[in-house]
């Protein structure tokens, strides 16, 4: 028995450096993505739109209660259940009054921190239908003229950004969030090139996407075999 222990801490010693290494090859797959989202967009020779002119705001409220699957706008990890976020939710009872969004439509966390300073912008590609609080700005895009998916890359870029600090007056952050108007928020200029470019731009961004997604399927499964060594360990 002690010999198996031996074998067993050697093992999770080797798992521990197999941990921290895929950590860094993710934390450097993010870094790539962010660096080709950036050139990409930054160097698009493509006309200007405003975001009214592509996408309308979603107001409609869970009136019906069509909906119990309460959202969460995350940085890192997009438009969750708050039950998957949080293992429980953390909406108030009532969820009449919340926006009912469908699959793809998008939302403005208007929620800083340090490391998204102007919010985050997400859209719905987990689950048909979902609610959200009312404090987020959400809108449906005309997918005839719009990939989701440019657009989806297009705001992991930090070019949006200097709109929103144009429109988020200094001084008005209020409880974590930021304030701005519905109309200036909708003013966000958009780059946009034939539809055909937009799925190739977002074909070729897919690919980066789907490395660092496997890559962190693996460490999910590096971590399950590290906390069922340890339970073995300690039996």
């Amino acid at each position: 028995m002690l010999m198996s222990r031996k074998k067993l801490a050697e093992f999770l010693d080797l798992i521990e450096e197999r941990i921290a290494i895929q950590n860094r090859v993710i934390e450097d797959s993010i870094t790539l993505e962010k660096e080709l989202q950036n050139q990409i967009y930054s160097r698009l020779q493509a006309p200007v739109v405003p975001l009214s002119t592509i996408a309308k705001r979603v107001v409609e409220k869970n009136t019906a209660l069509t909906s119990n699957n309460v959202l969460t706008i995350s940085a890192r990890d997009g438009l969750v259940s708050q039950l998957d976020f949080f293992n429980k939710s953390v909406a108030s009872e009532n969820l009449s009054n919340y926006f009912l969004l469908e699959r793809n439509d998008f939302a403005y966390n208007k929620s800083y921190s340090s490391d998204y300073p102007w919010g985050a912008i997400k859209h719905l590609e987990r689950y048909e239908t979902g609610v959200l609080s009312p404090l987020s700005f959400c809108f449906r895009l005309s997918e005839d003229i719009v990939d989701v998916e440019f657009l989806q890359f297009y705001f992991e870029t930090s070019i949006w950004h200097k709109h929103i600090a144009e429109i988020a007056v200094e001084g008005a952050r209020n409880h974590g969030l930021l304030n701005m108007a519905v109309g200036d928020f909708f003013a966000m200029p958009i780059p946009l090139p034939s539809l055909t470019e937009q799925q190739e731009i977002a074909a070729m961004l897919s690919v980066f996407k789907q490395k660092r997604e496997n890559a962190q399927r693996i460490l999910l499964a590096l971590q399950r075999e590290k906390e069922y060594l340890l339970n073995q360990l300690f039996v």
